[in-house]
């Protein structure tokens, strides 16, 4: 019986530890949701009092209700978790209740036997029936073995009653908790709503702008390819540097291997050698030929020396920990295809448009590399750095404070933020590739 009031007794603790470390994970993850959503409604009180509608006001509103059902997600969760220990609680209390009920009804037997049997003489003639010495000795034992016994009972009735109520307690705080969540719930359900009206004015109001719009996305448009094409442009420069490097080590490294081998052969053409000797020679002969064949062309020309290795290799470890390129920045336009809902305006970005507080706002590199090129768009400076075999792009700035060969480090200022559409706060694009290929660096950001 003991044995079991211990089993129940560890079964109470874990599942104290595991509903611990579920709340903590649940709040952790509600805490940093809440960040965000902190940082998109200061971003959205911003960009809301705008003399005209952006793409960048949807985009944010679009974040804010993904954060949002996100934040309600959570709470469901936590709903679940407490559902769920309420039940296992009720599992738990309906068996220590029947495990209590047989310890009462065990003890109550042992009660009115030792009731029936309460007189000394009865005790006594039991010890003196016994038909030798250790018999009677026997006898003795199993007596106070017994009385034992029972204060045992008493023990473990006690012990069992406290689990009940220690798991009642338990359960009554967990009810609590599912109220004040339950609470919360409706409170968020209810801001869920009002974000998705706030979107579905701003939709209605972009898409009674629809003209204006096309003709926006249409800048957008060419202003983009022509980034993409001086990155492209940029990046086919370095690769092609790093081609004609690779072959001219390698022709280099070649040339010096055939002229000592040129020298092998003329010192043994002075020294006659013997047959044997003569196949050796026609055998060196032969592996020579086959060392000057042309190498297979490798993957990546960026990826060759130990240097850009080491470098590529400390890029792609960063990953989800590369610093912002702007302090409190927020993604108003995502990577990818951004859709107006409801219309027909599409675009697609080559990387992701991020807002800051101010124009001017301090831009920073996001890694270890060198500037490959800085260039002017018409409308404002971009600055490309490589990184290995990786290439970051940082434009619409407006100021710039590199230029092309500089090496910079982790977190070092580059240059000065442009203005948004609106011209009330500040707005940079940022690009990552791999080589000439666009990839979303959002997910290479720290969170």
């Amino acid at each position: 019986m003991r044995k079991l009031l211990f089993i129940a007794a560890i079964f109470l603790g874990l599942t104290g530890i595991a509903s611990a470390q579920d709340k903590t994970q649940l709040e952790k993850e509600r805490q940093e949701l809440q960040r965000e959503l902190k940082e998109m409604e200061a971003a959205y009180t911003k960009i809301k009092g705008q003399k005209k509608q952006t793409l960048g006001q949807l985009s944010v509103l679009n974040r804010k209700i993904q954060l949002q059902e996100q934040f309600i997600g959570s709470i469901n969760k936590e709903l679940k978790s407490i559902d769920d220990d309420i039940y296992l609680s009720n599992l738990e209390i309906y068996r220590l209740q029947k495990q209590l009920d047989t310890l009462k009804t065990q003890y109550a037997k042992t009660v009115v036997y030792a009731y029936k049997n309460k007189s000394n003489y009865d005790y006594l003639n039991f010890i003196f029936s016994s038909s030798s010495f250790n018999d009677a000795v026997k006898r003795i034992a199993y007596l106070k073995s017994y009385r034992a016994y029972r204060e045992k009972q008493v023990t473990t009735i006690l012990e069992t009653q406290g689990l009940i109520a220690k798991r009642k307690e338990q359960q009554q705080g967990r009810k609590v908790q599912k109220n004040v969540a339950l609470t919360n719930q409706t409170k968020q359900v209810n801001e869920l709503a009002v974000q998705k009206k706030e979107k579905d004015a701003v939709v209605s109001q972009l898409k009674s702008k629809e003209k204006d719009f096309q003709k926006q996305i249409a800048t957008k448009k060419k202003k983009d390819k022509d980034l993409n094409n001086a990155i492209v442009a940029i990046v086919r420069r370095e690769i092609k540097a790093a081609e004609d490097k690779a072959k001219a080590e390698a022709k280099a490294k070649a040339e010096i291997e055939a002229k000592k081998k040129s020298e092998e052969v003329v010192k043994k053409t002075t020294n006659p050698t013997t047959p044997a000797d003569d196949s050796k020679t026609a055998t060196t002969k032969t592996t020579t030929t086959k060392r000057n064949e042309p190498t297979k062309k490798p993957d990546s020309y960026l990826d060759l020396n130990a240097k850009d290795v080491a470098l590529n290799s400390s890029f792609q470890a960063n990953k989800a920990k590369l610093p912002w390129p702007v302090d409190n920045g927020i993604v108003t336009m995502r990577f990818g295809n951004n859709k107006i809902e409801n219309t027909l305006l599409t675009f697609d970005n080559p990387g992701i448009t991020i807002s800051t507080s101010s124009p001017g706002a301090n831009v920073k590199a996001v890694f270890d590399g060198e500037v490959v090129g800085v260039y002017n768009l018409g409308d404002g400076m971009a600055v490309t750095i490589r990184h290995g075999k990786y290439f970051t792009t940082y434009s619409n700035l407006n100021g710039v404070g590199v230029t092309k060969g500089t090496v910079v480090k982790t977190g070092q200022s580059i240059g000065r933020a442009g203005k948004d559409d609106d011209g009330s706060g500040g707005q940079i694009d940022f690009i990552l590739m791999i080589e000439s290929r666009n990839i979303d660096p959002s997910p290479w950001l720290r969170r």
